[in-house]
């Protein structure tokens, strides 16, 4: 780099955002996350012996993951390659793997490939990491807001560890504000900011260091020399809604939801969803929710909830915001007060602790196809009894395993419309019990 390059980069640090002059470059520096970092914690501990294995960084914007990426390939010695999961692709894996092998080859230096928002890969993106990251070409820190246990497939977990790293606390923020406002890569000293615009701003950042930072800068600009609360909060506009779509507060708001309605609390439902929405929610993430809610929590107590639940999400569709807030609304309060059920999930759950307990049964010889006169001369399909020849098409017969037999899986409750379903199964119930009675059946 010669004099005038090494002036341009001078003077392009000058100009990045707080956030980013204040970038930590040192654990020493590094807040929050002392559950990690702290003395004697899994990744101070990995760093300072230099065994740092592959890893997924997943927590709230704000909390430090690319900084974390950074003080690590800095404090291993080896060179840090970036990728951003939403500009990249598989070729772009694949060159900076060569750059890997390369600088490997030549200067013995490993090398860190951190990935941004790595749960923006799809499934061969993330099938091209496998081999490096198994064979140690590289050492892979992704980076993501979303649960990895969804967004990340299996085989690159297995090779990972998962790391979570939480929202920062409201004094962790005040500390992080007040280097900056002292630090000479900051704001130099040269603003004075009172405690209470301080408290101010950590509070309605929520967690997020980069959001602070920001809000400060933009403080600083305002009140010029003495930043107080009321120049924070004409920074600020207001407090942001406390809801993040990829960190722990999503989850939290959506757990809100979803529980306000299994208890039938049509208010508190309305209020997480308007709470949602106005935070930037993707409609269409909550219709999802809503179309598993009416099977998993209404069912068969109310059959037309999961079809209300579809006709909103299509409804949607054709209008968009603002007009879509309408169905949704409405969806929200049908699945709310309808009759609840979980007799669906229960009935899936039980149905396959059986499959996986007892294995591939064999079909009874009955119920077995026989397209060839050799099937059928071995039995294939003999004694089916078709329901539709019988009074009612119905007759008591068995269906499930030999192992299985009389097993019950679906235990419908006595709510809504369920209560009739629940009187059938019970009838039919009665009617194979009353065939097992009979004479000669059991010898």
């Amino acid at each position: 780099m010669d004099l005038f390059e090494h002036a341009g980069q001078k003077d392009q640090e000058a100009q990045a955002p707080l956030a980013e002059r204040m970038r930590p470059s040192t654990l020493a520096d590094f807040a929050g996350q002392e559950h990690l970092t702290g003395e004697g914690r899994f990744l101070r501990r990995v760093i300072e012996q230099d065994q740092v294995p592959s890893l997924i960084l997943w927590g709230p914007p704000g909390t430090g993951k690319t900084t974390l990426a950074r003080v690590i390939a800095q404090a291993t010695g080896a060179s840090f390659e970036a990728l951003s999961a939403v500009l990249s692709g598989v070729k772009d894996i694949r060159e900076t793997v060569a750059r890997a092998q390369e600088r490997w080859r030549l200067h013995r230096q490993r090398t860190l490939l951190f990935i941004d928002e790595i749960h923006r890969f799809n499934k061969s993106q993330q099938d091209a990491l496998l081999p490096h990251v198994e064979k140690g070409t590289v050492t892979l820190i992704g980076a993501t807001t979303e649960n990895p246990s969804f967004e990340v497939n299996a085989a690159l977990l297995s090779r990972a560890r998962v790391v979570t790293l939480r929202g920062l606390e409201e004094e962790e923020l005040v500390g992080v504000l007040r280097r900056a406002v002292g630090a000479p890569k900051g704001l130099g000293g040269k603003v004075q900011v009172d405690d209470e615009a301080l408290q101010f701003i950590a509070q309605a950042a929520g967690g997020d260091a980069r959001k602070a930072l920001t809000a400060l800068e933009v403080a600083a600009s305002y009140g010029g020399a003495q930043v107080n609360r009321q120049a924070a909060e004409e920074a600020l506009q207001q407090k942001a809604l406390l809801y993040d779509k990829g960190g722990e507060e999503h989850y939290n708001v959506v757990s809100a939801f979803i529980k306000s309605m299994r208890g039938s609390d049509v208010d508190a439902a309305l209020y997480w969803m308007a709470r949602m929405l106005e935070a930037g929610e993707d409609p269409v993430f909550l219709f999802r929710r809503m179309v598993i809610f009416a099977s998993e929590d209404i069912g068969n107590a109310d059959p037309r909830a999961l079809g209300v639940a579809v006709d909103a999400l299509h409804a949607f569709q054709i209008m968009g915001l603002p007009e879509g807030a309408l169905p949704l609304t409405q969806a929200v309060t049908y699945l709310a007060l309808a009759p609840k059920s979980n007799a669906v999930i229960a009935a899936y759950s039980a149905a396959r602790a059986a499959v996986t307990q007892e294995g591939a049964l064999p079909v009874p010889m009955h119920l077995r196809n026989a397209p060839t006169k050799l099937m059928k001369s071995l039995g294939y399909g003999g004694g089916y009894k078709y329901p539709h020849n019988f009074e009612g098409n119905y007759v008591p017969e068995d269906y499930l395993p030999e192992a299985l037999k009389a097993r019950r899986f679906y235990k419908p409750s006595t709510n809504g419309l369920e209560q009739e379903l629940s009187e059938r199964y019970e009838d039919i119930q009665r009617q194979l019990a009353g065939r097992a009675r009979e004479p000669g059946e059991e010898g």
